[in-house]
């Protein structure tokens, strides 16, 4: 008679949107800290799970930071598309709308952080292809839907500045990223305000 074999012992079960909360807490970590101070070890000690979980759904960091970029843009784009996007808004009130908004946001954070797509681009760059292709994937995003603002208040009038939409809002968005850089060295909300006088006082009238 054969003996038995008996069935292969079952670990256990994985946690339900495991995934999901190491890209939460992940990218908060990296925008916090930013990519190179936040090891994985970092992340999966503050999900409180096992490190070979990590590698359970995720390449490899610079696959979870991609990701986490991802994660980081998604949760804002849809207040961002409602602000942007409302068409029962002027579409230049649309635009000082939304800064104002971001302003009020960093003073109460105490001017800290800044933009985590911002942040990254400084710091990876350079180095890492992926993370930088997303990051040039989400700031054409959001730099799209200011331009639509833009080419919608030109078309009625709201603004005679006779360059293009697309310029503008490039330039629009470059600006902003570099006053929240100078925001987070000076502790301080002159460079938004600053920011607001020149875009709204001189640059889109």
């Amino acid at each position: 008679m054969e003996p038995q074999i008996p069935p292969p012992r079952r670990g256990p079960k994985p946690k339900p949107h495991i995934r999901e909360n190491l890209l939460r807490i992940g990218a908060r970590m990296l925008h916090e800290s930013g990519y190179t101070a936040t090891g994985i070890k970092d992340i999966v000690d503050a999900a409180e799970v096992p490190k070979g979980s990590f590698y359970n759904y995720f390449e490899s960091k610079e696959a979870f930071g991609r990701e986490a970029v991802d994660f980081y843009f998604n949760q804002g784009l849809t207040e961002l598309n409602a602000l942007l996007g409302n068409e029962d808004i002027p579409p230049l009130e649309r635009l000082r709308h939304y800064f104002a908004e971001r302003t009020l946001r960093f003073q109460t954070q105490g001017y800290v952080r800044g933009c985590m797509l911002g942040n990254l681009s400084l710091e990876v760059a350079d180095q890492i292809a992926p993370i930088r292709d997303q990051l040039a994937e989400h700031f054409q995003t959001w730099g799209t839907l200011m331009e639509n603002c833009i080419a919608d208040a030109q078309r009625s009038g709201a603004i005679t500045n006779p360059l293009p939409a697309p310029v503008l809002a490039r330039f629009l968005l470059n600006s902003w990223e570099g006053a929240l850089l100078r925001m987070k060295v000076d502790k301080s909300d002159a460079p938004l305000t600053e920011f607001h006088e020149v875009v709204f006082g001189a640059l889109l009238v």
